[in-house]
């Protein structure tokens, strides 16, 4: 049995030299959800990183909700959306508002960036974190942002009006423009979309009554010395969350077993389906999935 790297039962129930290959993965049949349930999220304030000259893209969906203080459970308002995907918030426990960009641009912090996952409960806590896809001289920025993500607080994903657990995918980008920091923390891991710096969030996989995912399962049959794996999914989700369509682009390193896990974990995955602009939409998105050593 593969062991667990994002334990989501326990949640639920208590650069980049990539080996290209093409893999069509056959999926599960489900059924569609009714049409028309899917209200637009209201309007949320953008945040302002702490440090920054200018605010941030809005990079989240309007939220219905403001973040409480880290172990304690979100109210969930009467007119409750029914999807929204894991936010960042406003609030002072925030991510966007815990970073320390002055002290970062202080000990010597260069242009830098990196992509990192998180596992959040239903309540909007923490469960684990971890980060992948560096670039050269991001050591700073990197623990940055593993010590703020302790204490953090997420306003809580929604499917179907019920807060689930989910996966949330992001990117930190740090600069220095006319020698003040400049911090960006987007909830997306797509090169045009950052590019562009859009309010998009990409799909967030959610555990639930109404979804067969699990969590990410680190394979046992890799090498004695642990590794860190990383996986290119092809997917098309739908905005109802539905995967309609997942293919394997590659995985590095090769031939250890990761390729198969992350088609094992995700093949009848349901997921927080995008946001563009407030709204869920259908994309199409390759997904960058890091497997981490235990």
């Amino acid at each position: 049995m593969r062991r667990i790297v994002c334990l989501f039962a326990a949640v639920l129930f208590g650069g980049t030299n990539l080996f290209a290959v093409d893999v069509q993965v056959e999926l599960p049949s489900s059924p569609k959800p009714k049409a028309g349930q899917s209200p637009q999220p209201q309007q949320q304030a953008t945040p302002v990183a702490q440090g920054t000259s200018t605010p941030p893209p809005a990079t989240t969906p309007r939220a219905t909700t403001t973040p409480q203080a880290a172990n304690t459970s979100p109210a969930i308002p009467e007119e409750t959306p029914r999807y929204r995907p894991a936010l960042l918030g406003t609030g002072p426990n925030s991510l966007i508002n815990r970073i320390n960009t002055q002290a970062l641009m202080a000990k010597g912090q260069k242009d830098g960036s990196l992509m990192f996952c998180c596992s959040v409960r239903a309540t909007g806590e923490l469960v684990s974190a971890w980060a992948y896809r560096q670039t050269p001289d991001s050591t700073l920025l990197e623990e940055e942002l593993m010590r703020r993500l302790n204490g953090t607080a997420f306003i809580p994903a929604i499917y179907n009006y019920k807060t689930v657990p989910v996966l949330f995918f992001g990117t930190l980008t740090f600069s220095i423009v006319n020698e003040k920091p400049r911090l960006r923390i987007f909830a997306n891991q797509e090169a045009e979309e950052l590019k562009k710096e859009s309010d998009f969030i990409s799909p967030q996989p959610f555990i639930g009554k109404e979804s067969k995912f699990e969590g990410l399962h680190y394979p046992d049959d890799t090498s004695r010395v642990p590794i860190q794996g990383l996986v290119e999914l092809a997917m098309n989700i739908d905005a109802d969350g539905n995967l309609k369509d997942l293919q394997i682009v590659s995985e590095n390193p090769p031939l250890i077993g990761f390729r198969r896990a992350a088609a094992e974990d995700f093949r009848v995955a349901k997921f927080i389906p995008a946001f563009r602009d407030g709204k869920p939409i259908e994309c199409k998105i390759t997904l960058p999935v890091c497997y981490p050593p235990e």
